[in-house]
């Protein structure tokens, strides 16, 4: 039987004996994490990541640097390229870039007009799709990437390259959008229980104060509990990687529904975004509702709703164009519930 840690002992107590690094706060991330190199001081990160929750996560110097040589070969960035990072560095997907870009000798600058590479969100790059020159490289992470999207940069003229990661796990999974992930260099991804499980060299060393999700196992795999799937590409023959989020889960007539399972499900058939949430039920507990973001999907994913077991089929259909998100342009799951409970949203019949 496995067990699990919810932090590793020696976290906060390293921080404390060897001196750390705070990078978000910092004025220039860059300059702080070559001084943690210079000094053997660990990295330390205030962040509040999907949840909203605020931690402290602590990682060494190198389970970031050991990642630079394959990210540079992945989006082709040189001592040549100007790097545009539109995001705040309250998440560590933009401090990472900033770092990164400072190793290589790129330039950082101020505009996406400016720039041959940039960083940036799957809502922010649908904002700035038409402004990048053609040929640039656009690297999307912070939330899924979906196919159309892709090809709508891609129809810009952009080269567009996406990962799935974490605060605590940093890379896991590389591709072009969210159905085409592979494991990331040096990476091992298992499926276990319908939740991602992460072994890598560029895992964090644990949380000083406030815990947060991550749960470790003696075999070295990490989990934050991003549900998933690993499913084998007989064309390829490589693993690729579906990641649902960490949506919750319903109680629904007494069945349990993880929400970001119903979304893996019925993604592929949609145009636009689909998100579930659960709304109360006064019989049934609570029911399984997906929000729209292309209200034309309706029809279509609720065939698509019947390869589910019934409890974890939609009951309710919303429809909201744009969503909200947080400031570092992720969806706001917890605003989107509330508008789906309080009726602010369309309803589809």
């Amino acid at each position: 039987m496995r067990t699990a840690s919810p932090r590793p002992p020696d976290a906060a107590a390293a921080a404390a004996g060897v001196g750390s690094v705070e990078l978000a706060s910092a004025e220039d991330p860059a300059a702080a994490f070559r001084a943690a190199a210079a000094t053997g001081r660990l990295l330390t990160m205030r962040s509040g990541g999907t949840s909203g929750a605020p931690r402290t996560v602590v990682r060494t110097v190198g389970s970031w640097s050991g990642s630079f040589d394959a990210v540079t070969e992945l989006t082709g960035l040189s001592s040549a390229s100007r790097v545009w990072v539109p995001g705040p560095t309250t998440a560590s997907m933009n401090v990472f870039a900033l770092v990164h870009a400072d190793h290589v000798g790129a330039a950082v600058v101020a505009s996406a007009e400016a720039c041959t590479h940039a960083v940036l969100t799957p809502a922010r790059l649908a904002l700035d799709v038409g402004r990048f020159p053609a040929g640039a490289t656009v690297v999307v992470a912070g939330d899924r990437l979906r196919p159309a999207l892709r090809w709508a940069a891609e129809k810009a003229g952009l080269r567009v390259c996406h990962y799935y990661g974490a605060a605590e796990l940093s890379f896991v999974a590389w591709g072009a959008d969210e159905e085409s992930l592979e494991a990331f260099p040096r990476v091992e991804v298992e499926q276990r229980g319908g939740e991602l499980w992460v072994r890598s060299p560029y895992l964090f060393k644990g949380y000083d104060g406030a815990p947060g999700p991550a749960r470790w196992d003696p075999d070295g795999f990490l989990s934050v509990g991003d549900r998933g799937m690993v499913h084998r590409d007989r064309d390829r023959e490589r693993d690729r990687i579906r990641v649902g989020g960490r949506s919750g889960a319903v109680t629904t007539a007494g069945a349990t529904v993880h929400l970001a399972e119903v979304e893996v499900a019925l993604r592929p058939s949609a145009a636009g975004e689909v998100v579930a949430v659960g709304l109360p039920h006064d019989r049934l507990g609570a029911v399984v509702a997906a929000v729209l973001t292309d209200a034309t999907d309706r029809d279509r994913l609720r065939q698509r709703a019947l390869l589910l077991p019934e409890q974890a089929r939609p009951r309710v259909w919303l429809h909201l164009t744009d969503p909200p998100a947080t400031v570092a342009g992720k969806l706001d799951r917890a605003a989107l519930e509330a508008l789906a409970r309080d009726g602010s949203l369309r309803r589809l019949t």
